[in-house]
């Protein structure tokens, strides 16, 4: 069974008449009359009954047709939806923790009120983790730490994230890594870009974290520190977020540890009409968020 054999099947059930069918599907009647009868011997059924030059669909074929016009509008919309000029169809996207929950909310709603055909599927995690789902072709594009230096992928800065220490309400300064060398910290999984950061700060000064207690979620460390149990290094737009985030001391890096940016990539040369759409609406917002308030 092929999709040729499909469409010609649509369109004598449609037309009652080989002829006709052949001339909408341009193809010469006697091609048209092997094709469907090899389909109904494939099938076992006869899907017309044929009396006077007409043929008008046996109680298999109208059974038949609902299930061949699906498939046929199936297979168009998965057409339209690689090379269609309208967005549509399945965008798997990916993004930090921080970034989904504080930076990207307004830009996912406006791209779903724009493009309804559209279906956002996110995923959340480690930058580690979100650019394997990318590389092995699980997610379209993601936000990420950046820049990726990655020779299969691109990408484009979209937003400034400064890092801040979170410790107890009433820790001593923290300035450098020596004034916390050895404290508890909480992080998320080793495959954090994040995390790394944290550590590269710490052993910069000669210093290292002591215990490091991995969480799922930037207000389970929160939750922690506010306890009094560690230190976290997150961004201030997720800390302050975040209810409680008044109840910890806040402590910036020093300036080469203080910045970061968060990267929208994706692989080279893979840019779909959902992935051109969105990446443009990211780059309207970061050029808003730049500009000062008037």
């Amino acid at each position: 069974m092929t999709l040729s054999q499909l469409e010609m099947f649509r369109a004598v059930a449609e037309t009652g008449s080989i002829s006709a069918a052949a001339q909408r599907v341009h193809r010469v009647p006697s091609n048209l009359t092997t094709r469907i009868k090899q389909l109904e011997a494939e099938l076992g059924v006869e899907l017309f009954i044929r009396e006077n030059q007409r043929l008008r669909l046996s109680p298999a074929g109208r059974n038949f047709l609902d299930y061949n016009n699906r498939i046929l509008d199936l297979v168009e919309e998965a057409r339209m939806s690689v090379t269609g000029t309208e967005p549509q169809g399945i965008f798997a996207l990916g993004a930090l923790e921080s970034t989904a929950a504080v930076r990207i909310p307004a830009l996912l709603a406006r791209y779903h009120q724009q493009f309804t055909k559209v279906e956002l599927a996110l995923s959340t995690g480690p930058s580690g983790e979100l650019l394997d789902k990318l590389l092995d072709g699980e997610l379209e594009a993601t936000f990420v730490d950046g820049p990726v230096l990655h020779p299969v992928l691109d990408g484009v800065p979209v937003f400034p994230e400064e890092m801040v220490i979170v410790a107890p309400l009433h820790h001593s300064p923290v300035t450098r890594g020596q004034d916390v060398n050895g404290e508890i910290v909480y992080a998320f999984r080793s495959n954090c870009s994040y995390r790394r950061h944290f550590e590269s700060w710490f052993a910069d000064d000669g210093a290292a974290a002591g215990k490091i207690y991995e969480m799922e979620s930037y207000h389970g460390m929160l939750a922690c520190v506010i306890a009094g149990g560690g230190l976290a290094l997150m961004p201030r737009s997720m800390l302050e977020s975040m209810p409680g985030s008044s109840t910890v001391s806040i402590w910036p890096l020093a300036d080469n540890y203080r910045y970061l940016t968060t990267w929208l990539v994706w692989r080279r040369g893979i840019l779909t009409r959902n992935l051109t759409e969105f990446a443009s609406m990211a780059r309207e917002l970061t050029i808003s968020l730049q500009q000062p308030a008037k």
